[in-house]
């Protein structure tokens, strides 16, 4: 079935091959189903699924990319407005499953079953490496989210990359609980299994129970995940057997890091990747496992770092520019907004992720934010909040951290810290940490004001919401 070769039977079968919530499917089922939803699919110009975390998710989204019509996946969260603007942007004209209760768009409904079977004469699409796969919206911090194109060729080059580095193959079992809009789950976590012929157990809930009862070899989970497996010691200690755990869509903190590592007895191995470029930088699992470091770029893939005067930034470790791409697992461009594709680009044709980095001269990547936010201009310095965070999470009294640049008439903008004090670490106080920070990174990158929080306010993905820290959306802590 060219990019899910699970589907072509040359890995064999099982009954429960794939499972989602704990109904179990055999590829040759879930072929089925998906051949059914391709073959009334086809020739349509966009197929928009409800990606709940269900098989019948799974089989429409397989029987779009059999079908080679563009699937266009929509958060099962999302308010009428977000789901509206999605429906008109991409075209859909299909809509798996059944009537949204507040479509005013008149998109025809395309019924799901998994014991339905296409007819004899059906045949898959013949494959385009260059056809869209995906429109994924991204939700960018102004205007209305963005459709990125992902070719499929772009899927199939990040899958292939991530089997290398993670010796990821048909003799593995994926488990994990991840929504199923996003390349995180999705393409990584359901196509992945599709294309490497990996078993796939889908949690329904990424719980601590549920990855501990699945007894995979390879866990997926976001930083949220990994902190409530790793507060639970019981659930943590039976992924002991797993030969690689995986972090990404956010920092991993570092004393989850360690927490997991003690209970498990192996470290978490990060990645990094975005909407636009899936997944481009990994730590390999036959590699060293940073605290803080996503690892190193996938084959075929180039990194740099580019100062704001324009100038390349050296690989030292220390000194911080934006990264920029180049590679196969790139998209095509926004749907229908040429300025934007082409603001997304260097004039040599370099991808500008918008997020600050700094890169060992080893290679190693650790990723320290988003320029828009994470990049502190303090004094006339350059001060990467990510690194400020991570020395803020080394204190034993901090559960959490996040650090922004607040505008300040002396400096610019200020170092602010918004800090979640740990279990019985109530006693902290703000000298002692800004001391703390003084004490491990250059004095300017110090706090210049310490604000105590009950928690940090964070999206699904478990990313921090900055610009709600700055308006005041934090619930201040005791």
């Amino acid at each position: 079935m060219g990019l899910l070769t699970a589907l072509d039977g040359g890995y064999g079968d099982r009954a429960d091959a794939v499972v989602v919530d704990g109904t179990a499917l055999s590829w040759e089922q879930l072929l089925g189903a998906a051949g059914a939803v391709a073959e009334r699919a086809a020739g349509a110009p966009g197929l928009a699924v409800l990606a709940r975390p269900t098989a019948e998710t799974v089989a429409a989204v397989v029987g779009g990319l059999l079908a080679g019509v563009p699937v266009v996946p929509l958060p099962p969260d999302s308010g009428p407005v977000e789901r509206a603007h999605i429906l008109r942007d991409s075209g859909a004209t299909l809509l798996a499953g059944n009537r949204l209760p507040d479509d005013t768009e008149g998109l025809a409904t395309l019924p799901v079953s998994l014991t339905d079977r296409p007819g004899s004469g059906w045949r898959p699409a013949a494959e385009d490496g260059d056809r869209t796969a995906f429109v994924l919206y991204t939700s960018g911090t102004t205007g209305a989210p963005k459709g990125a194109l992902i070719p499929h060729r772009a899927v199939a080059a990040g899958l292939d990359g991530l089997a290398d580095a993670w010796q990821w193959d048909a003799g593995d079992t994926l488990v994990h609980g991840l929504p199923l809009f996003h390349v995180h789950g999705l393409v990584l976590g359901v196509l992945g299994a599709l294309r490497t012929g990996s078993r796939l157990v889908h949690t329904g809930r990424p719980t601590p129970a549920g990855y501990a009862a699945a007894r995979g070899s390879l866990y997926f989970g976001v930083p949220t995940v990994w902190s409530r497996i790793a507060a639970d010691p019981a659930a943590a200690r039976a992924l002991a057997a797993a030969r690689l755990l995986v972090s990404g869509s956010a920092p991993l903190p570092v004393p989850v890091f360690e927490r997991l590592r003690e209970l498990t007895g192996q470290a978490p191995a990060e990645r990094y990747g975005m909407t636009e470029t899936l997944i481009t930088v990994a730590t390999r699992a036959d590699g060293e496992r940073r605290p803080g470091a996503v690892g190193v770029p996938l084959p075929g893939v180039r990194t740099r770092l580019v100062g704001e005067d324009g100038q390349p930034v050296p690989a030292d470790g220390e000194s911080v520019g934006e990264l920029q791409l180049r590679g196969p697992t790139l998209f095509d461009g926004y749907l229908g907004r040429p300025e934007a594709t082409a603001a997304a680009r260097t004039a040599d044709g370099w991808f500008r992720t918008g997020d600050v980095a700094v890169v060992e001269p080893d290679g190693f990547h650790r990723i320290v934010g988003r320029a828009s936010v994470d990049l502190i201009k303090s004094g006339g310095y350059r001060i990467g909040a990510g690194e400020v965070e991570a020395a803020l999470r080394d204190h034993p009294g901090v559960a959490d951290a996040a650090v922004v640049g607040a505008p300040d008439p002396d400096l610019g903008q200020a170092v602010v810290a918004y800090v979640v004090a740990a279990d019985g670490g109530g006693g902290v106080g703000e000298r002692e940490l800004v001391d703390f920070v003084a004490q491990r990174l250059s004095v300017h990158k110090r706090p210049r004001r310490v604000v105590l929080v009950a928690d940090l306010p964070r999206n699904a993905m478990g990313k921090v919401l900055k610009k709600q820290l700055l308006d005041g959306g934090a619930q201040p802590g005791a």
